[in-house]
């Protein structure tokens, strides 16, 4: 690869970590925003990211950075500081401020100062694409931006309404925030529903679809995480005696854990001691699951339906079992559909 196109795998893996990023802080802001204009905002945006992600991604690809190992490992490590930049402040959103009107609006706030990074940095890959004669990769930063720059001023427009929110909240006494029609809130009356329809199976039968159902849910496992970490004592952990544990012991542990109980524990750890060693191994794990309630299943489940699945399915489910739980079975299912792929 020459030295144009490292730089280009460069500011597209720059890209790439801020997309990744703002897809876990959308999820959560989502969860504790009510119905209105500007959480159908967020959920529009949120698809827009998404799109984002798979287009940087496909240019990558057309760049061949997956074949060089020191790039890719750069793309990871730029991947996880984005992640990592979202995941440090989702718990903080979670608390901060006197009310969720106050929330809201510096959640909107801290959108506006997201997405202005992001032009900025479409701004420098569309100049460097065009001086290296990369017009593909020009017109990918040219249409993203243009999407940012949209959602910019989308939310510059909804940002004097969520003040006057917080004006009647914080100085009139009228509280206008109602956690009963966040993003969380509508997940678990979805979630309700399913369960109606599932009814003639045993309690704990239905317990168990139901927290599937749930978690299906675009930013519902995300946010379940952190919200019971902000919130949770050492008992609630998913890992016993959490509090007198060291940190290396701790860190042996997180590998076998869910994303939702790695939000968990994430949030905990720095609302409390907030130890480097175990926040960065936590970050470094979260990950997207290889389809939205994949923690849930069992190993039986799962391969069960990577027969009904193609190449790329195996090859997420490979490099998410190795990264984590590790387990042979699906390893070894994962590895039978690759080799007849």
């Amino acid at each position: 690869m020459s030295r144009s196109e490292q730089k280009l795998v460069q500011y597209l893996n720059e890209a790439h970590a801020m997309e990744k990023g703002l897809v876990r802080t959308l999820q959560s802001q989502i969860a504790m925003t009510p119905r209105g204009r500007f959480r159908t905002a967020l959920e529009a945006h949120l698809r827009e990211t998404r799109s984002h992600v798979k287009r940087v991604e496909a240019r990558l690809r057309d760049l061949g950075s997956g074949g060089n190992p020191l790039q890719a490992a750069a793309g990871t490590a730029q991947t996880v500081l984005g992640q990592a930049f979202a995941l440090a402040k989702a718990p903080l959103d979670l608390v901060r401020g006197s009310g969720g009107e106050v929330k809201v609006l510096k959640n909107a706030k801290d959108d506006c100062a997201a997405e202005a990074l992001e032009i900025a940095t479409y701004d420098a890959l569309e100049r460097l694409a065009r001086a290296l004669g990369d017009e593909e990769t020009a017109k990918l930063a040219r249409s993203i931006r243009g999407d940012e720059e949209k959602m910019l001023d989308r939310i510059r427009r909804e940002i004097p309404a969520l003040t006057d929110d917080v004006v009647r909240a914080e100085i009139q006494g009228e509280h206008t925030y109602d956690p009963g029609e966040t993003g969380a809130a509508d997940a678990v009356r979805d979630v309700a529903a399913t369960a109606k329809d599932t009814a003639r199976k045993t309690t704990a039968s239905v317990k168990r679809t139901t927290t599937r159902q749930a978690r299906k849910v675009p930013g519902a496992a995300d946010a379940e995480g952190l919200v019971k970490g902000a919130l949770a004592s050492e008992d609630d952990l998913p890992i016993p005696n959490y509090d007198s544990l060291t940190a290396d012991e701790i860190v042996e542990k997180l590998r076998a854990l869910s994303q939702v109980d790695l939000a968990k524990i994430e949030a905990y750890e720095r609302k409390n001691q907030g130890r480097a060693t175990v926040l960065n191994r936590a970050t470094a794990l979260r990950a997207d699951e290889p389809w939205a309630g994949y923690d849930e299943l069992t190993a039986e489940e799962i391969v069960a339906r990577l027969r009904d699945g193609d190449d790329e399915l195996a090859q997420r489910v490979r490099a998410y079992e190795r990264a984590h739980k590790g387990r042979a079975s699906v390893l070894n299912a994962a590895e039978r559909e690759l080799a007849h792929a």
